[in-house]
């Protein structure tokens, strides 16, 4: 039996898969112009809903855009378009994009920004890698810096991210690890970075280039609900290296260990048991908390 087309949300209609389609003159296709949050949820509930839509407008104001809809409207055509897919387990990637326009840089070409919601399933990495760890390496393309296009802004725009996951795949990683202009590690490609040492979770700063992930920080409540000290600080490479134990989190990762990095073993090459207890404890909270969606 062939499953039902999924259906897009695209400005207040609801379009079969092969039917949803937008503009070639749409600013966002153009010129990477808009911005986006990826959401997950879990058992008919969304996890962290209210601080994904607080997230896309603090993005949106950040670029000068201005969502067409108030946040409790774009919270709806979030539930809606699950509920319309009849899903409760899977992945929302909502989308503003700049709209349509004449071609040329400037925003105010373009009259009425677009909003789009698809919802689906996803797995971003296969099951074992959860049981025995993701493999990285470091890539020479840094991360964007703070005097360009923050780090922040959860833009259209992912080539950097895009040209870092191609040279990881090629040095034979999973996941690469970006670096910022001073040399210090920012994030992954699309995920937050994490270090246990000695006892002590250690993460990169968000002044340090990395997003203000909102899985990084149920990690970080997580730490201290359970008593487990945490630093946040600029690192090296060397930390990396030298670690107990090495984590990434994510919205589509979840908590996901790490086992090598750049040929270097991760402890002892598996899941540490600081990295076990945050991966149960996300997991539980992920499908126990949330925005219902029915």
């Amino acid at each position: 039996m062939t499953p039902p087309s999924s259906q897009i949300y695209i400005d207040g209609t609801f379009y079969a898969r092969e039917d949803a389609k937008i503009s070639v003159f749409d600013h966002g296709l153009l010129y990477g112009d808009g911005v986006f949050e990826g959401i997950r949820f879990y058992k008919g509930r969304v996890f962290r809903l209210e601080e994904h839509i607080d997230r896309l407008y603090d993005s949106a104001k950040a670029i000068h855009l201005t969502i067409p809809a108030r946040p409790a409207e774009v919270t709806e055509m979030v539930l809606a378009t699950i509920r319309k897919n009849e899903l409760h387990d899977g992945y929302v990637r909502l989308v503003i994009t700049r709209g349509t326009g004449e071609l040329g840089l400037s925003p105010y070409l373009c009259k009425t920004p677009s909003i789009i919601v698809i919802a689906s399933t996803i797995s971003l990495y296969p099951a074992e890698k959860y049981q025995k760890g993701l493999i990285l390496a470091t890539c020479a393309t840094r991360r964007p810096s703070h005097d360009s296009l923050s780090p922040a802004v959860k833009s259209l725009n992912y080539l950097s991210n895009i040209m870092a996951k191609v040279e990881a795949i090629a040095a034979g990683g999973e996941e690469g690890v970006m670096l910022n202009t001073s040399g210090y590690v920012a994030e992954c490609t699309g995920d937050n970075i994490f270090v246990v040492k000695k006892g002590v979770i250690l993460t990169p700063t968000t002044g340090s280039g990395s997003l203000y992930g909102i899985t990084r920080r149920v990690v970080i409540e997580l730490a201290a609900e359970a008593g487990i000290p945490l630093r946040e600080m600029d690192m090296s490479r060397y930390d990396l290296y030298t670690a107990d134990e090495l984590f990434l989190t994510g919205t589509a990762a979840e908590v996901v260990p790490v086992a090598e990095y750049d040929k270097r073993i991760i402890g002892e090459g598996r899941p540490g048991p600081i990295t076990l207890q945050l991966m149960a404890r996300f997991r539980e909270l992920a499908e126990s908390t949330g925005t219902p969606i029915y």
